[in-house]
């Protein structure tokens, strides 16, 4: 397969994954390295396609995603476990992490979680990498985007976060 087929190949299987798909995956179904595949996905970015990446892969995001909400969140590194569960267990995906930065301005880091083995494999990767969180930036405040199947959900999230004591309100 030519380089050029197998970037076209790359971002139809991203179209038609539902789920995040690293460039380990891709490589070894391409028959490719790892680097390979970074290189394309790089390519295929700067002509135009949508792909963002995640900690769990590559992803091209779906214009339905449901209701999406912003929330702004003040907790520190302890608390975002409960505070990434808390929004999951409402039916909710946290699709990013958004902070923002004195020198950088907006820094926004994808997520993309939908459940609690999501959350738990996000920060098995974090400890792993002895990664902080980009809110350590901000003092604890950062935001999240959220996708929700409806406004009944977000208000639940809104109501756990407010019993955590995180949800950071006007």
């Amino acid at each position: 397969m030519r380089a050029e087929e197998r970037r076209q190949a790359i971002l139809e299987h991203l179209r038609q994954s539902s789920r995040p798909v690293s460039a380990g995956v891709l490589a070894e179904r391409f028959s490719v390295s790892r680097q390979a595949v970074v290189g394309d996905v790089a390519l295929l970015r700067a002509s135009g396609a949508d792909i963002s990446a995640t900690p769990r892969g590559y992803v091209i995001l779906k214009a339905d995603q449901g209701l999406i909400r912003r929330i702004a969140c003040r907790h520190d590194g302890l608390g975002m476990e409960a505070e990434l569960c808390a929004v999951v267990d409402q039916g909710c995906s946290v699709l990013d992490v958004i902070v923002e930065h004195p020198i950088y301005g907006q820094l926004t880091g994808p997520l993309q979680l939908s459940s609690r083995y999501d959350v738990g494999q996000f920060l098995s990767r974090c400890t792993e990498a002895g990664a902080r969180p980009l809110s350590d930036l901000t003092g604890g405040i950062h935001l999240h985007t959220l996708s929700c199947p409806g406004e009944d959900a977000f208000r639940r999230v809104q109501d756990a976060l407010r019993n955590l004591g995180v949800l950071l309100e006007g």
